[in-house]
């Protein structure tokens, strides 16, 4: 199979993408733009082992020095449009890339708020520059604010802890996280931050953040007013599509890139792949962009098939899977657990030091298992998940 395919991103959906291609058979021309001048890496351990001085740059690479993907890697440039009709993809330096495929992999960009800040020491957190950035500046004693207490704040909070900062996390949610994993769990895991001296303001916005230079304090909705010396902002992540409009690709409401359950746009021959992508999913039933590193993995392999014609699979054959490292403590969770599902434990305790269990929901046609979760517990976690994953593929078989 010849011809030629750009892949637009060069992190875990970009590169996955090329790297399914060629086990696909492919044998054209692949060319991936990145707009990081970086070699591709690994996003996951930015909040933690790099964060905390335990890796470096070059253990974060996705491509191993001994693996020839056979790709023409353009690093540094950004995407600034795509003229559909001969699939060329125009760059920041005014050139251009055409070829006979287009896979969109740009990922998002983190979400800001517009609050009054110094422009020193306010951090976001999505790439190794955002990372080094930030771990220059946690340095202990120091007080550090998270905004949001999302999966990222917490993971930055916990490794900011680890490195003797003085951390509060603020979340405008009465409980953090309870929309990904429920009240039960939500309140477990915040537990285990205030227990390692993490303070935790739930239910409550911001309003600014104070000081000229860098950031001396985070003043809350209600009139407080926090010390701080650095300040992460980590109120989600918005998908980087700006550079499609007039394209004719179709946005989801979010702004994702809307496709069917093969990863296909609206534009023919143009797929999106990862947290750029609103993909019809089995599984959830319905479109849905799936921020997890599996999923980023898991569309690549579903649009090169579908790119060159070959019988494969579809977005959503295995339920969503993700995990978060939150200090010597590991969260999994599969599925998507909903408000008003009903958590069943099937191991420990959710005040205890592990736990596993499966987020259940009664239907018409009965009990039906949505989630399983665990804290700590791989092998229960495993047991339920398989089970999880039988029921997916049983939905697919009838």
């Amino acid at each position: 199979m010849t011809g030629s395919v750009v892949v637009i991103g060069a992190s875990l959906a970009g590169v996955s993408t090329a790297r399914a291609l060629r086990g696909h058979g492919f044998d054209g021309e692949i060319t991936v733009i990145g707009a990081e001048e970086h070699e591709p890496y690994d996003r996951p351990p930015l909040s933690k082992a790099l964060l905390a001085g335990r890796a470096e740059a070059a253990d974060l690479a996705l491509v191993s020095a001994d693996e020839d993907l056979r790709v023409r890697m353009i690093l540094g440039r950004r995407a600034t449009g795509l003229r559909p009709g001969d699939r060329t993809v125009l760059l920041d330096d005014e050139s251009s890339v055409t070829a006979d495929a287009v896979v969109v992999a740009t990922g998002a960009r983190p979400r800001t708020i517009p609050l009054p800040s110094p422009g020193r020491g306010v951090h976001v957190l999505r790439s190794l520059d955002d990372a080094r950035r930030l771990a220059a500046d946690l340095r202990p004693g120091a007080r550090l604010v998270v905004i949001g207490g999302g999966f990222i704040g917490c993971e930055v909070a916990a490794t900011s802890r680890g490195l003797g900062l003085d951390v509060t996390i603020v979340e405008a949610a009465l409980k953090p996280l309870a929309g990904a994993l429920g009240p039960e769990v939500a309140d477990g895991l915040m537990r285990l931050h205030r227990e390692q001296g993490i303070r935790v303001e739930c239910g409550v916005g911001v309003t600014a953040i104070r000081g000229s230079d860098r950031p001396t304090g985070v003043v809350l909705g209600d009139g407080r007013e926090l010390a701080a010396d650095v300040v992460l902002l980590a109120v989600g992540a918005v998908p980087e599509t700006g550079w499609l409009r007039g394209s004719g690709v179709a946005l989801a409401p979010d702004g994702s890139v809307a496709c069917d359950a093969q990863c296909r746009t609206t534009v023919p021959s143009v797929f999106a792949v990862g947290d750029v992508a609103s993909a019809e999913h089995r599984f959830l039933g319905g479109p849905a962009r799936v921020e997890h590193w599996s999923n980023a993995v898991e569309n690549a392999d579903v649009a090169a098939a579908a790119l060159l014609g070959l019988p494969g699979g579809m977005v959503g054959d295995n339920p969503p899977y993700f995990w978060s490292d939150q200090y010597n403590h590991r969260l999994q969770l599969a599925g998507r657990p909903s408000p008003g599902d009903t958590l069943t434990l099937v191991d420990g305790e959710l005040t205890g030091v592990g736990f596993a269990g499966r987020y259940e929901r009664t239907t018409a046609a009965g009990v039906v298992t949505t989630a399983v979760v665990a804290l700590d517990r791989p092998r229960p976690f495993a047991h339920l998940r398989r089970g999880l994953v039988s029921r997916s593929a049983g939905r697919r078989a009838s």
